[in-house]
């Protein structure tokens, strides 16, 4: 089954006084619906957009994985564990926040910055959870780790990007007008258009064409393949096996 969630229906969060803009995909902060807290082990999709010098305050995470591509721009992070570091376009960076980590994010460049962050659940869910920003959905990964941190930069094309401690790998790919990708087999594939137009076809469905920011939510992926239509496009294809329990 494969139903688009399309860019207009997203949250619209932010604070535009403070050069902050951010879309939703799913209940997050102050939106909540009980029918939208996640697909498979994916609990968040936000597209930030940050104005020079604009970003978010220190504040704190647990039991999540967050993993931040950014489109365009410097997105600086600094956390309590010490770390600092610049992370820029075609860079993936991954927070475990594991047992608990403090983090600033801001825009470090003089132009306009412009990212996606994914929250996914590892191992299983069940009471606690992150902060009050989770949606009160009472998530948690059990905290057993230390919070860590990675930067991959400049990811190449098709380079898959597995997740520790989730049943999750993120694919990035790159599309010339044409130009076809199969889709990922899986229990669940979540895949959200950074820039361009998709068709996915196949399985004797669609064509489903999907604009920026338009986003597809598959289960049971087979026989799937996305194209380039309309000129290039730059695809984030979450495939995951699992999904978490919520007590």
């Amino acid at each position: 089954m494969l139903h688009v969630w399309r860019a207009e229906d997203r949250y619209r969060g932010g604070d535009a006084e403070a050069g902050i803009d951010t879309r939703h995909a799913f209940s997050f902060s102050g939106f909540y619906d009980p029918d939208n807290v996640g697909f498979g082990q994916l609990v968040a999709c936000n597209e930030e957009r940050l104005a020079p010098g604009a970003g978010f305050g220190e504040h704190p995470h647990r039991d999540v994985e967050i993993v931040t591509w950014v489109v365009e721009g410097e997105l600086e992070h600094r956390d309590s564990t010490g770390r600092t570091s610049l992370v820029r376009a075609g860079d993936v960076q991954r927070l475990g926040a594991g047992s608990g980590v403090r983090h600033t994010e801001r825009n470090a460049g003089e132009g306009p910055l412009r990212f996606v962050q994914m929250w996914l659940v590892p191992g299983t869910a069940g009471h606690g959870g992150d902060s009050e920003e989770d949606g009160g959905r009472g998530v948690s990964g059990r905290g057993e780790y230390e919070p860590e941190y990675e930067v991959v930069h400049g990811i190449a094309d098709g380079t898959p990007f597995a997740v520790p401690r989730t049943e999750a790998v993120l694919h990035v790919r790159r599309l010339a007008e044409g130009e076809r990708t199969a889709v990922p087999e899986a229990a669940w594939v979540y895949l959200h258009v950074v820039r361009g137009t998709a068709e996915v076809t196949g399985a004797g469905a669609g064509p489903y064409r999907l604009g920026e920011s338009d986003a597809a939510r598959i289960t049971d992926a087979r026989d799937l393949e996305a194209r380039g239509a309309g000129g290039p496009v730059e695809l984030l294809m979450w495939e995951m096996h699992a999904e978490p329990g919520y007590g």
